[in-house]
Protein backbone atom coordinates (compact mmCIF):
# COMPACT_ATOMS: atom_id res chain seq x y z
CA UNK A 1 0.00 0.00 0.00
CA UNK A 2 3.07 2.06 0.27
CA UNK A 3 4.17 4.39 -2.76
CA UNK A 4 7.12 2.73 -4.35
CA UNK A 5 10.20 4.86 -4.92
CA UNK A 6 9.81 5.20 -8.55
CA UNK A 7 6.76 6.72 -8.19
CA UNK A 8 7.38 9.43 -5.46
CA UNK A 9 10.36 10.45 -7.77
CA UNK A 10 8.17 11.17 -10.53
CA UNK A 11 5.90 12.91 -8.75
CA UNK A 12 8.42 14.65 -7.05
CA UNK A 13 10.20 15.80 -10.57
CA UNK A 14 6.65 16.71 -11.93
CA UNK A 15 5.82 19.08 -9.04
CA UNK A 16 9.05 20.41 -8.05
CA UNK A 17 9.52 24.45 -7.82
CA UNK A 18 12.97 23.95 -8.22
CA UNK A 19 16.25 21.28 -9.03
CA UNK A 20 16.54 20.59 -5.38
CA UNK A 21 12.72 20.43 -4.17
CA UNK A 22 11.46 17.68 -2.21
CA UNK A 23 9.44 19.48 0.55
CA UNK A 24 7.72 22.51 -0.29
CA UNK A 25 3.82 22.54 -0.33
CA UNK A 26 2.33 21.16 -4.12
CA UNK A 27 5.04 18.27 -3.76
CA UNK A 28 4.10 17.25 -0.35
CA UNK A 29 0.40 17.81 -1.31
CA UNK A 30 0.56 15.29 -4.65
CA UNK A 31 2.51 12.68 -2.42
CA UNK A 32 -0.44 12.69 0.26
CA UNK A 33 -3.00 12.63 -2.66
CA UNK A 34 -1.57 9.55 -4.36
CA UNK A 35 -1.66 8.14 -0.99
CA UNK A 36 -5.21 8.77 -0.17
CA UNK A 37 -6.34 7.53 -4.19
CA UNK A 38 -4.19 4.21 -3.10
CA UNK A 39 -5.80 3.79 0.39
CA UNK A 40 -9.46 4.46 -1.48
CA UNK A 41 -9.04 1.74 -3.95
CA UNK A 42 -7.82 -0.43 -0.97
CA UNK A 43 -10.88 0.09 0.94
CA UNK A 44 -13.49 -1.11 -2.11
CA UNK A 45 -11.78 -4.28 -1.36
CA UNK A 46 -11.44 -4.11 2.62
CA UNK A 47 -14.09 -2.14 4.02
CA UNK A 48 -13.64 -3.50 7.54
CA UNK A 49 -10.35 -1.96 7.97
CA UNK A 50 -11.51 0.85 10.58
CA UNK A 51 -7.26 1.29 11.63
CA UNK A 52 -6.29 2.03 8.19
CA UNK A 53 -9.72 4.36 7.83
CA UNK A 54 -8.07 6.49 10.60
CA UNK A 55 -4.90 6.86 8.81
CA UNK A 56 -6.50 7.72 5.61
CA UNK A 57 -8.79 10.83 7.76
CA UNK A 58 -5.69 12.07 8.66
CA UNK A 59 -3.88 12.38 5.66
CA UNK A 60 -7.12 14.23 4.32
CA UNK A 61 -6.79 16.52 6.97
CA UNK A 62 -3.05 17.20 6.59
CA UNK A 63 -3.69 17.54 3.08
CA UNK A 64 -6.85 19.90 3.36
CA UNK A 65 -4.42 22.19 5.95
CA UNK A 66 -1.44 22.04 3.03
CA UNK A 67 -3.95 23.30 0.77
CA UNK A 68 -5.16 26.07 2.57
CA UNK A 69 -1.45 27.16 3.58
CA UNK A 70 -1.01 26.63 -0.28
CA UNK A 71 -3.70 29.07 -0.87
CA UNK A 72 -2.93 31.55 1.22
CA UNK A 73 0.93 32.03 0.28
CA UNK A 74 0.52 31.77 -3.87
CA UNK A 75 -2.65 31.05 -4.84
CA UNK A 76 -1.62 31.17 -8.33
CA UNK A 77 0.02 27.85 -7.74
CA UNK A 78 -2.64 26.69 -5.61
CA UNK A 79 -4.99 26.69 -8.98
CA UNK A 80 -2.54 25.30 -11.02
CA UNK A 81 -1.94 22.22 -8.26
CA UNK A 82 -5.20 22.13 -8.35
CA UNK A 83 -6.04 21.82 -11.65
CA UNK A 84 -3.25 19.26 -12.32
CA UNK A 85 -4.02 17.25 -9.67
CA UNK A 86 -7.71 17.21 -10.27
CA UNK A 87 -9.14 17.68 -6.77
CA UNK A 88 -12.48 19.28 -7.60
CA UNK A 89 -14.24 15.87 -7.60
Amino acid sequence: MALTTEKKKALMDEFKTSPKDTGSSAVQISLITERINQMSEHFKKAPKDFGSRQGLLKLVGRRKHLLSYLKDQDSEAYQKLISRLDLRK
